[in-house]
């Protein structure tokens, strides 16, 4: 993404038929900010990260499990997945978010 230039965030990663598509917004040695568009049925299977992140989502709807608990996030709505606790995102109806994660 270029610095200097307005741009909305739901608008700048597009929709993929059966698949995740992902668009990195801001990649630092302290952290990174990630664009993600979901089709329905798919989602990022269960991992975990050393580090805390932001999930926001901007469009749709998911199911955000984390430590073996489904939490159900509509557009608008945003949950902390904390540091080395294994978590997974199924799409239960297309959605994007924006995954923002801080290093240290």
């Amino acid at each position: 993404m270029e610095g200097a230039k307005i741009f909305k965030l739901d608008e700048s990663v597009d929709y993929a038929d059966g698949a995740v598509v992902s668009k990195t917004i801001v990649k630092k040695p302290t952290g990174n900010i990630t664009l993600f568009a979901f089709d329905e049925g798919e989602g990022l299977s269960e991992h975990s990260s050393p580090y805390d992140a932001l999930v926001q989502l901007l469009d749709g709807q998911a199911e955000v499990i984390i430590g073996g608990n489904p939490y159900h996030l509509r557009a608008g709505e945003n949950i902390i997945l904390p540091a080395n606790i294994p978590h997974a995102l199924k799409a239960t109806g297309k959605f994007k978010m924006m995954l923002t994660m801080i290093k240290g």
